[in-house]
């Protein structure tokens, strides 16, 4: 199965099993969100850790799928799964090392607290392929600043975890093989404390942006598929990626 995950200690533990690059496909998602589904009906976890097997975190969503038509059910979808990471009622903490690039960069956007090798790249090429990394544009500008966020978005580089913390994206920067050990030790301080307070500090914690989040990634979503994809250089962008060639841009 692509996504393990288990309890202990109220640590619940939520891990892309996929590598070597554990793409994000539709039906990876699918599991993702039931599992997220199944551990917030689990009463004992007070702390969720997302992280990942292998060298690499993420590089992303399965680019084939964005391709007309199966990309009008696998863009709502993609947004659904980061809408209900965000929704999470208890702090969530991601764990990232190696590649964590477009859809798995997005995906780590929704997490309370980030720890990052100091070896990760981070980032969203989206650009490179014709399109835009929706929940990006509509977290990035919070989360960073909004110049940072057009930086990143419009450029398509990879930042490095330094880089990443300096703006505010990545709480914390260790040694690639002390990442997972550093984010277990925050989440097990975070889960010595009460659940019921754990709740309601994540609720007030994120109620000045929570409505402003949900409606930016709900126009964001609107643009990429009622505008975006109704452009030439979208689809041409996607399919040369595919097919492992440059794309020709006809700008419209």
């Amino acid at each position: 199965m692509p996504i393990h995950t288990s309890v202990e200690d109220g640590i619940g533990k939520l891990v892309l099993s996929y590598p070597p690059l554990n793409i994000l496909s539709r039906e990876v998602m699918a599991e993702l969100r039931a599992k997220l589904h199944a551990l917030d009906a689990d009463r004992t976890i007070r702390v969720l850790l997302l992280q990942a097997e292998g060298k690499h975190f993420s590089a992303g969503a399965a680019v084939g799928e964005h391709l007309p038509p199966e990309h009008e059910e696998m863009i709502p979808e993609f947004l659904d799964t980061i809408a209900l990471l965000a929704a999470f009622p208890l702090p969530v903490i991601a764990a990232v090392r190696g590649r964590c690039l477009g859809g798995g960069f997005e995906l780590i956007l929704a997490a309370d607290l980030v720890v990052a090798g100091e070896g990760a790249a981070l980032g969203t090429p989206e650009i490179v392929l014709g399109v835009f990394p929706p929940v990006a544009c509509a977290f990035l500008p919070d989360l960073a600043s909004p110049g940072a966020a057009a930086e990143i978005v419009f450029t398509g580089d990879s930042l490095t975890a330094q880089q990443a913390h300096e703006i505010g994206i990545v709480r914390r920067v260790v040694a690639d093989d002390k990442v997972e050990q550093e984010a277990l030790a925050l989440a097990q301080r975070i889960a010595r404390h009460s659940a019921a307070a754990l709740r309601a500090n994540k609720r007030a914690l994120r109620a000045g942006y929570a409505t402003r989040r949900s409606e930016a990634l709900e126009a964001a979503g609107r643009v990429y598929l009622d505008e975006l994809m109704q452009t030439a250089d979208a689809v041409e962008g996607l399919r040369a990626f595919t097919e492992k060639r440059q794309p020709v841009w006809q700008h419209a």
